[in-house]
């Protein structure tokens, strides 16, 4: 009988130099780091991303947070749907405001439901950044000892999808730095979806594009947003973010 051979856990890149990364860190309060996984591992985390994941739609409107499995969004009446979206861009005219796919892989994982298989690269990745390695790598770049775990969400942000700003300080969360690591193959700047920081003035003072394999990391509180991305992008924008945050 052929056993098959288990598949190696995601792992950090080799080459990666905390050391020559803290400076820069210390200095803004974000960072970009290009290559933050072996390749082989941020390939199986990308086609995970855009093929398995069981997505719902994440969005809010009339002041609600809502996460709405997409068959039921789909057969939501038109006037009902039109409605509500309509008054989601009311909202975000000058408020916060939200709308993309998402599928909260921390909240699985500590209730125990993993699946493996097609999502096993996630269920992976998961692991990974919560794990001694990379713990220990981020405390090292931001000289930041309290830091304790990291939980995760995908999102998936498709043409008209956005974030708007905000500063991700939420009393009682202890989240210390923000992160998103990208998994889109291949991104224009021009196609919106940029992580972009927000300055005192309302100018975005630096902001990043979504690069297949980079983890951009930040401090919390921080004023930044995603911009909406354009109805002629070439595909999603995929990506595993959430907070690394003390006990």
């Amino acid at each position: 009988m052929t056993v098959k051979a288990k598949a190696k856990p995601p792992a950090l890149a080799r080459g990666l130099d905390p050391a020559r990364l803290a400076g820069a860190f210390a200095r803004h309060g974000r960072l970009h780091i290009p290559g933050i996984l072996r390749p082989a591992d941020a390939q199986a985390a990308g086609a995970a991303l855009a093929q398995a994941v069981p997505w719902h739609r994440s969005l809010t409107a009339a002041g609600k947070s809502y996460d709405i499995a997409l068959d039921v969004l789909e057969a939501m009446p038109d006037d009902r749907r039109a409605g509500m979206v309509a008054a989601m861009e009311a909202a975000a005219r000058e408020g916060f405001q939200y709308q993309f796919d998402a599928w909260r892989l921390s909240d699985l994982m500590e209730a125990g439901q993993r699946t493996g298989g097609a999502l096993g690269p996630l269920e992976g990745l998961y692991d990974l950044l919560n794990s001694p390695a990379f713990l220990g790598f981020i405390r090292a770049v931001t000289g930041e000892p309290r830091v304790a775990f990291c939980d995760a969400q995908a999102t998936r942000y498709r043409p008209g999808d956005f974030l708007n700003a905000h500063d991700d300080d939420v009393a009682g969360k202890k989240r210390l730095f923000a992160y998103v690591m990208n998994f889109t193959p291949r991104w224009r700047t021009d196609w919106g979806g940029l992580l972009a920081f927000h300055d005192a003035d309302g100018h975005v003072s630096e902001a990043y594009a979504p690069t297949f394999n980079a983890l951009n990391i930040f401090r919390v509180p921080q004023p930044h947003s995603v911009t909406q991305v354009a109805s002629f992008a070439g595909g999603p924008r995929l990506s595993v973010t959430g907070w690394i945050r003390e006990r």
